[in-house]
């Protein structure tokens, strides 16, 4: 009989959790590709991770393994979503749109959560607060990109509003959320920021022309160089911001800042379709299920109207705010109660700080499951409200047209 040891079940455990997982990630497009459903995938893919997860099914167990996979696939989703932000989306009065909207959200977000602490109905003041002022840059840039908006005057707003809504959460949290004090916090991150700074300009000083012709090369060959020293780049800055106590998400968006910095574009970029595939196709849709595995739906089945107020709160937060202050950049109220409701979408970050408190025993179980629960609920309502209001807008315009031309409806 061959016996089997204590490593090697434990090998097998992962290895069982880790084909479940990816399985799930498979079925995902293959399911909602045949029903024809108009709903983000990672909505599919947080509602499976619960069914296959430990509080359902029990299917898969979340190990050390799995979580350093879903660590990874956290930092490509923040990778991708720097890289992907226009520097000219946060210049000018775009940039300046942004800051004020977050700035506005996250006043808001304390008044209102101050209140819900005072009373007892929470237990955790800022990182609660900082929940609700983040926006889902990096799973809507998915659909945005997909749907050829990405570069329209809408998605230059969104990414500006959206980088604001991701960097100024992972720079509160940096800040507020660590064990340090805030004046150590702010030296670290200023030692952080001299890091990212060299490595920012390094690039410049570095590619000599031989250098260039090697990296070019390996596009062709199993060498595939740039997209080494990519990864390299993005678990360097996971390592170092985690290592001064930071969220590894900040180290994440940084490296997508820098690649960005260097890349061609998008036509004649090589480089950014590789690290696509290896994180949507792998490390993304394993961060979502996992996650979806993490979420403690008891609590959420136990008391859903917690569930409900938070769902209600992202937007009043993070959405109406958006919608009086973009009057003038999005006059047409269709596509700036669209807009208002993107910028509302929230998950990762919600994903990130409630882990972040749960490991440090700040936060109760039962309020991050329905943070995170009202994120995803969120990426299923919003973005798709959304969309329904531009098709009526735009199905009233063209009939307006229409009418205007003499031609009948």
């Amino acid at each position: 009989m061959l016996v089997m040891s204590a490593q090697d079940a434990m090998q097998t455990a992962d290895l069982r959790s880790l084909v479940i997982v990816i399985a799930v990630a498979a079925l995902v497009p293959i399911f909602t590709g045949l029903l024809n459903l108009r709903i983000a995938e990672v909505v599919f893919l947080l509602g499976f991770g619960i069914l296959v997860g430990p509080h359902v099914l029990g299917l898969i167990h979340i190990t050390q393994t799995i979580e350093l996979f879903n660590e990874l696939g956290l930092g490509l989703l923040f990778f991708l979503a720097g890289y992907e932000l226009d520097p000219a989306a946060i210049r000018g009065d775009s940039g300046k749109l942004a800051i004020t909207g977050w700035l506005t959200s996250i006043a808001i977000s304390f008044g209102i959560t101050w209140f819900l602490w005072h009373t007892g109905y929470i237990h955790d003041l800022l990182g609660v607060t900082i929940a609700f002022c983040s926006t889902a840059l990096g799973t809507l840039l998915p659909i945005i990109r997909d749907r050829g908006q990405l570069h329209t005057p809408f998605g230059r707003l969104f990414l500006g509003a959206g980088a604001a809504g991701e960097f100024g959460p992972i720079l509160a949290i940096a800040l507020l959320l660590g064990s340090q004090s805030t004046i150590i916090e702010v030296g670290l991150l200023l030692l952080f920021a001299l890091v990212a700074i060299l490595l920012y300009f390094a690039p410049g000083f570095l590619a000599t022309e031989r250098v260039v012709a090697i990296v070019e090369r390996g596009h062709r060959t199993s060498s595939q160089t740039a997209v080494r020293w990519t990864m390299l780049l993005v678990l360097g800055l996971l390592f170092i911001s985690t290592i001064l106590g930071f969220d590894a998400v900040l180290g994440a968006f940084v490296a997508g800042l820098i690649t960005r910095r260097y890349a061609p574009e998008h036509l004649e970029n090589k480089l950014i379709p590789k690290i696509e595939a290896i994180g949507f196709g792998f490390f993304i849709p394993l961060f979502f299920v996992v996650s979806g595995a993490n979420l403690d739906v008891q609590s959420i089945i136990a008391n859903p109207m917690r569930l409900l107020l938070f769902f209600v709160l992202l937007f009043v937060i993070r959405g109406l705010p958006q919608y009086v202050l973009y009057r003038s950049a999005l006059p047409v109220p269709a596509e700036r109660a669209r807009f208002s409701l993107y910028v509302a979408t929230a998950l990762p970050i919600l994903v990130a700080i409630t882990s972040l408190e749960l490991r440090d025993g700040i936060m109760l179980p039962s309020t991050a499951a329905a943070l995170v629960g009202a994120g995803a609920l969120s990426v299923l309502v919003f973005p798709l409200l959304g969309d329904r209001l531009a098709a009526k807008q735009t199905h009233s315009t063209m009939s307006a047209t229409a009418e205007s031309d003499g031609v009948p409806r």
